[in-house]
């Protein structure tokens, strides 16, 4: 339960993040949100450890390569979902976000090893096919296809980010991920972000700062949820962020899901508890290491 209960702060965490990134979008480039958003976790950081030496955990990583494959995941993530979310409500952004559960299975069958049940398997597929119910009538009204591509590209970033974190499951502490992820993205987006600099209000420094304590704070529950729990326990779970969009789209834009997103929704979070029980039956549940 440790796992899910973090995987869900994580997600909540990642929804406000996503709500604050969007607001942020009509003034600032990308460029600009991201590189403050990295350099408000690293200075957090350096606070933590001058107030309390090595606060966090080391620094040094015995699977460096490992970490900047995360860290360019977790680029891919916030540029592509930024992106996106420029043009399209948060919730559509989110049902393309939905993919990431049959991305992270793929890929940790692959790449760790780690074998669901069949019925998880299914059960990621039918939350695949409410994302597509979900999409339809935005897709074929002319929704901008640039758009949801964005957010494929952020949704597949991401997956390679959960992978990952699995994977470094046995590397205690928190530092090491935050410098590798933060650091590595600044330097790639320091040179872009300076040549198209907008000045930030004083309110608008303040947003771009809490930026980097949501993502910092994602980063450290995501991090606990898979030293803690499988993939296949944890990635159905994404599909619980569906609530938080809504909330937003409704209490920030005034928008109201329509029908088709309602029932895209039904299906991708009835999918969710169906796998879920899936995963806990005897004869199909997989062992965490």
């Amino acid at each position: 339960m440790q796992g899910s209960l973090l995987m869900l702060a994580a997600l909540g965490l990642f929804a406000v993040l996503d709500t604050n990134s969007k607001l942020l979008s009509a003034s600032y480039p990308v460029a600009q949100v991201v590189l403050i958003r990295q350099g408000t976790m690293l200075l957090l950081l350096l606070l933590a450890r001058l107030l309390r030496p090595g606060a966090g955990g080391p620094l040094a990583t015995a699977h460096p390569g490992l970490h900047l494959l995360r860290a360019a995941g977790m680029l891919g993530s916030a540029i592509g979902f930024f992106q996106a979310l420029r043009e399209i409500p948060l919730a559509e952004g989110y049902l393309v976000y939905f993919t990431a559960p049959f991305m992270t299975l793929g890929l940790a069958a692959l790449a760790l090893g780690e074998r669901p049940p069949r019925a998880v398997w299914l059960w990621s597929g039918v939350g695949f096919l409410g994302v597509l119910v979900a999409m339809a009538p935005g897709l074929s009204a002319g929704g901008s296809p640039l758009a949801y591509a964005y957010a494929l590209l952020g949704t597949a970033s991401y997956a390679v980010v959960l992978t990952v974190n699995r994977g470094l499951r046995h590397e205690p502490g928190i530092a090491r991920l935050i410098l590798w992820s933060a650091l590595p993205g600044g330097m790639v987006l320091a040179p872009f972000a300076l040549a198209g600099w907008v000045p930030p209000s004083p309110a608008d420094w303040l947003a771009l700062a809490l930026n980097g304590v949501f993502a910092g704070l994602a980063t450290i529950c995501l991090a606990g949820a898979f030293r803690r729990a499988s993939v296949a326990q944890l990635a159905p779970l994404e599909f619980s962020a569906l609530l938080w969009a809504m909330l937003a789209d409704l209490a920030i834009w005034g928008t109201l899901p329509g029908l088709a997103t309602l029932a895209g929704g039904a299906i991708v979070v009835a999918a969710c508890v169906m796998s879920q029980r899936a995963r806990r039956t005897p004869s199909g549940a997989t062992g965490t290491a």
